[in-house]
């Protein structure tokens, strides 16, 4: 006789994001501008990560709205801070395709790193262990990339983010790099693989590959040359990838 089917486990409610702003509104202006950058949306964001520490809040964010638009990120970094004496309050916010990169920029603006884990029952967990140390190095090493270019493409067929990063340290070992997310739809997990290029060309055409289904693996990151082969080089400052639209 076959065991009783165990009953699926409900899933999880979607958490409400509380910006915790209640008589916070002396400065109308600034209120306002909370609103139309943030707050529009409020009913579609939700907090993949949230900490709150005294006057200061950190949030990421996935904001339901963004699969709107084509291509755009979807991920919103948010940093509150409130003064209760004046009854106001100031932030700061970021839109930004993959939430590491959105933990790596409240984490430079004074979040605990080990403060902001992002939930693990809202979203895809990392495949592996390769997904899992890349994730950790965005967070721990993001500002030692700007970043050029971003495509998020929601398709149900090939869920994929392409992002295109620019070193900011010279010399460095290929100086652009490219950061794609797949997720697999069936497992229901992600990964996350790096690649490097010598040009911002070279790294925006894999995007573009990638995107319509033709792109390679993408090519390892070229290991740091010896100090000694630096010595003498002149410092140049690296072209910003263009911006691209679909």
């Amino acid at each position: 006789m076959l065991p009783p089917t165990e009953p699926a486990p409900a899933p999880k409610a979607i958490p409400h994001v509380d910006f915790d702003l209640d008589d916070l509104d002396s400065d109308e202006e600034r209120y306002l501008d909370f609103y139309r950058r943030v707050a529009i949306h409020e009913d579609m964001l939700v907090p993949l990560a949230q900490h709150h520490d005294g006057r200061n809040s950190y949030y990421v964010l996935f904001d339901r709205a963004a699969t709107w638009g084509p291509g755009m990120p979807q991920v919103l970094a948010v940093h509150l801070q409130r003064d209760y004496e004046k009854r106001t309050f100031s932030f700061e916010q970021a839109l930004l395709p993959l939430p590491a990169m959105a933990q790596s920029w409240l984490v430079h603006r004074g979040c605990p790193p080990d403060a902001i884990s992002l939930d693990p029952e809202l979203g895809p967990p990392p495949a592996d262990e390769a997904t899992r140390a890349l994730e950790r190095r965005l967070v721990e090493d993001g500002d030692r990339y700007a970043m050029g270019y971003s495509y998020t493409s929601d398709d149900p067929e090939d869920m994929v983010i392409v992002v295109v990063l620019r070193a900011m340290d010279e010399p460095a070992p290929s100086p652009f790099r490219v950061v794609a997310e797949e997720v697999d739809t069936d497992a229901w997990t992600h990964t996350l693989r790096e690649g490097g290029f010598d040009t911002a060309g070279e790294a925006l055409q894999w995007c573009d590959d990638r995107l319509t289904g033709e792109a390679g693996p993408l090519p390892p990151v070229r290991p740091a040359a010896p100090i000694s082969r630096l010595a003498g080089v002149a410092k140049a400052p690296a072209p910003h990838p263009p911006g691209r639209s679909r």
